[in-house]
């Protein structure tokens, strides 16, 4: 019974905590300094936005204004950006370099993006087995170390990393998109641009460390249930 209280392998389930903890604390940082920082040209996020979807001919995709204070993301099922309260009405760094990367995100799903496909077909694999992987792999523990129960839980729970893993190249993608976009259509002058990076690039560090983490968590599940060992103790 000692796995269920402590055992070496939860150091890999603690050095991805940090990471995460690590990640989000610098994208709060980076984000929370250059949203205080108004842009030169007094653009909105929302208006950065619309600049950019016209000036790429995407004239189709809306513009949304979160009620939540986060969470921006592009939604491809309704081909619209939606960002939070303060980055749709703030003419800030923050806000400009956000909404461009969500556009980002709009211009790969025009230009059929492969991982960006790859990435919209997981995600309902993704889901289940994120949701069912770890609740397999414990009944496969309980029912006398049922190998094929901890095995489907386990590459159920591989399904959600690949997902993690995928998600990379989309949005490194999606923000060099966004400092090209600001770059070519004015939004930001040179020191602004700086700031911009900087947002961009801690928040792209929150998806690497999530990766990071979710990988050490399958490491963990195979050291621990992917042996054919069975305890009895």
């Amino acid at each position: 019974m000692g796995m269920f209280y402590w055992d070496p392998t939860y150091i890999l389930v603690l050095i991805g905590m940090v990471l995460c903890l690590g990640a989000s604390a610098m994208v709060n940082s980076a984000m929370g300094k250059y949203s205080k920082v108004r842009n030169s040209t007094g653009m909105t996020g929302a208006e950065a936005a619309r600049r950019i979807l016209n000036s790429e001919g995407l004239y189709n995709v809306q513009i949304e204004c979160l009620k939540s204070g986060s969470g921006d993301h592009y939604d491809p099922r309704t081909n619209t950006v939606r960002l939070s309260q303060d980055n749709y009405n703030q003419p800030s760094v923050t806000a400009v370099g956000v909404a461009a990367h969500e556009c980002g995100h709009a211009i790969q799903h025009a230009k059929g993006y492969a991982p960006l496909n790859f990435r919209s077909a997981l995600v309902p694999v993704a889901n289940i087995g994120s949701t069912l992987g770890m609740p397999l792999i414990l009944l496969g523990v309980i029912l006398s170390w049922n190998r094929v129960l901890i095995e489907i839980g386990i590459w159920a729970f591989s399904l959600a990393v690949l997902f993690q893993l995928v998600t990379l190249p989309v949005e490194f993608n999606a923000s060099a998109r966004a400092v090209v976009k600001i770059d070519q259509y004015g939004l930001l002058n040179g020191n602004e641009t700086k700031g911009c990076k900087k947002v961009l690039t801690a928040a792209a560090m929150t998806y690497v460390a999530a990766a990071a983490s979710s990988i050490l968590q399958l490491l963990r599940l195979i050291l621990l249930f992917g042996g054919n060992r069975r305890r009895d103790d």
